[in-house]
């Protein structure tokens, strides 16, 4: 990363803020040394135990200094691992059925994993945190340990353990950046458009003021023929990737982080700050799609190891946390409700010059697996708000109508003998509708059946579990504080192999499949759809979009026959003469009237609304019913324009 700040004594900003955590530190808490750990301050102390006792020691000093700070183990006083393990093991009550212990030598903390957390939460009276940290002398994060470990949070965890050193050397080098002292007092505020504007894919923005370059979401359309209607406009900056302070992510999906690995490839070494959960869900969508370009016979534009380069760089924040990303940006993520970790970005540019909310995708509606999108911020002046459903026309069944639909959908199937064949997207909408099927099977409103799931679902069902606290309140709590997991619910079984097929494909044994790819374009659900379109007593229920010219739209339009690729390559047709359904209303998207009525809660504070990520005649239509409405100037840029916001 290219250094603004060369000189080898501390800068005077950071000077100020060290002078000022000495002098407000008592010398109980026995401080050793005061680092940057990327966007927040480090206190290294050998006696964590005072700090842990003393919360308002370090409230009062985030009040004074207005940064984040974190308190850290001293080296000095942290066990080995293997001991550290030993005596976790003799201090976690039984009961919390402890599975495994993942330890950070970048941070010193370790993740304990328990089957029962509630158990071993801050308050338990069996677990006294400040007690454990101080025989082991490694702070303690306390977790949910999952049904079936996901494979990508484990890889994501061994990746970060073999870079530690790496990881602590460029956390201090972005902690240099973002609290060097400001080049300038003046504040203007731009917006350069690269992608996602009169249109769906590629999102991507660059937010500039002359302190800081801050580029928004970096997505692919993976349907463009040609590199420039496929990538974001990155060309059209006439700046260098040295010249970025940060790369902030709002969810995983590929049309808004798919080139995020290329720019890694291509030597960008800053931080990408996203949630949580969003970093584990963008690293298995991203591989995901290394596997479907070789499948496909396309070169992939990046490799296995700028999506592990990718994991390194990355900082994640959890939801409502004000953290500085540069000088005079600070940034808060907010739940947008669309799938697991996404968020609303909120910029805070200056001292308090100007507030930019960028919605990401968002979904103004709750589910039962997301609340609706946090919508209460103390102050924004400007707002970027997606379209998709963008049109008077776009208007969704409400969750009760949707959900009822479903089950009888299902129901008449299940009672006639037959099998429900769902073609779905592996992250989010795959989960939402597990969550349905449990929910009613267990109040007897479905008819019970053995639910059968294939492809990345399992694994993304993983990640969700493995996040609790970013669910809606009441699966959060299933998860969180009682043995009622509906993740671990006994009427759904994984197909981990092929060769496991045979029972759900078994004739007369009603079950219903959850199998993808969501459009009938390659995957496991080809198979299963070979064995249940040709019978009447079946169905195919289509819950997400059917792009035209995809398998999918065709069935979906009446064909009553498909041609397929058989085994060895031989050509099939396949006769259609099962049920076909579609049911809108899962969407991660809001309608046009759930927008509209986002825009209004925001209204009072509202000067100006920008709209993108929609049909240009969506992002048309929604532009001109908020000025008609709200009386608020907006408008609906495309892609390469410059945009003055203050």
């Amino acid at each position: 990363m290219q250094r603004k700040y060369q000189e080898k004594e501390l800068p005077p900003s950071s000077q100020n803020i060290m002078a000022t955590i000495l002098q407000s530190i008592p010398k109980e808490a026995s401080v050793t040394k005061i680092e940057y750990e990327g966007p927040r301050i480090a206190l290294y102390t050998n006696s964590p135990r005072y700090l842990m006792e003393n919360n308002d020691t370090i409230s009062n000093l985030v009040n004074i200094i207005k940064k984040r700070i974190v308190v850290r183990t001293d080296e000095s006083i942290r066990k080995p691992e293997a001991e550290a393990r030993k005596i976790l093991a003799e201090c976690v009550p039984k009961e919390a059925n402890l599975q495994g212990t993942i330890f950070d030598t970048a941070t010193g903390e370790v993740s304990v994993e328990a089957k029962r957390p509630w158990l071993l939460q801050r308050n338990a009276k069996e677990f006294n945190h400040a007690e454990v940290t101080e025989k082991i002398g490694w702070r303690l994060r306390v977790r949910k340990a999952t049904t079936i470990p996901s494979r990508t949070i484990q890889t994501i965890n061994a990746t970060l353990k073999q870079s530690s050193s790496e990881r602590s050397k460029q956390l201090k080098q972005v902690g240099d950046e973002i609290f060097r002292p400001r080049l300038t007092q003046r504040t203007e505020v731009s917006l350069y458009t690269l992608g996602g504007f009169g249109q769906v894919g590629r999102s991507s923005l660059l937010l500039s003021t002359p302190e800081s370059k801050i580029l928004i979401d970096c997505g692919i359309n993976p349907g463009a023929r040609s590199p420039m209607d496929a990538f974001p406009r990155l060309d059209s900056l006439n700046i260098t990737l040295d010249e970025l302070d940060a790369i902030v992510i709002g969810h995983a999906h590929l049309d808004h982080t798919g080139f995020l690995p290329t720019l890694c490839k291509y030597g960008y070494k800053g931080p990408i700050y996203c949630t949580e959960p969003t970093l584990p869900m963008m690293n298995l969508i991203q591989l995901d799609a290394i596997k479907v370009a070789a499948a496909q016979g396309r070169t992939p534009i990046y490799a296995e190891r700028d999506v592990k380069q990718l994991m390194r760089q990355t900082i994640t924040l959890p939801y409502g946390t004000v953290t500085d990303i540069s000088p005079d940006i600070k940034l808060v993520l907010a739940n947008a409700g669309h799938i697991l970790g996404s968020a609303l970005c909120h910029f805070h540019i200056g001292n308090g010059d100007h507030n930019f909310v960028y919605s990401g995708d968002i979904k103004f509606g709750k589910s039962i697996l997301f609340e609706a999108a946090s919508w209460n911020f103390p102050r924004v002046e400007t707002l970027l708000i997606e379209s998709t459903y963008g049109l008077k026309t776009d208007i969704q069944p409400s969750r009760q109508e949707v959900e009822s639909a479903f089950i009888n959908a299902v129901n008449n199937t299940l009672a006639d003998g037959g099998k429900v064949l769902i073609p779905i997207p592996a992250v989010g909408r795959a989960q939402e509708i597990m969550m349905v099927i449990d929910h009613y099977m267990k109040s007897g409103e479905m008819v019970e059946a053995p639910v059968f799931t294939e492809g990345m679902i399992s694994e993304a069902s993983a990640i969700h579990e493995s996040y609790p606290e970013y669910l809606a309140r009441e699966l959060k709590q299933k998860i969180l504080e009682t043995d009622d997991n509906p993740f671990d619910s006994e009427y759904f079984t994984n197909i981990e192999h092929a060769d496991a097929r045979e029972e759900p494909m078994r004739d007369n044994s009603p079950c219903i499949i959850l199998a993808t790819s969501g459009m009938l374009e390659g995957g496991p659900v080809l198979e299963y759809f070979k064995n249940i379109a040709p019978d009447k007593k079946n169905k195919v229920l289509f819950v997400s979009y059917q792009v035209n010219g995809t398998l999918g739209r065709r069935v979906l339009d009446g064909s009553k026959q498909a041609t397929m690729l058989g085994k060895e390559g031989k050509v099939e047709v396949v006769s259609i003469n099962c049920g076909v359904e579609k049911l809108d209303g899962f969407s991660g998207h809001s309608d046009y009237n759930q927008l509209m009525s986002f825009v209004q809660r925001l209204r009072p504070k509202l000067r100006r609304v920008l709209v993108n990520h929609g049909e240009r005649s969506k992002s048309e239509n929604l532009a001109m019913n908020i000025r008609r409405m709200y009386k608020v100037p907006a408008h609906y840029p495309q892609v390469q324009e410059a945009i003055k916001l203050f």
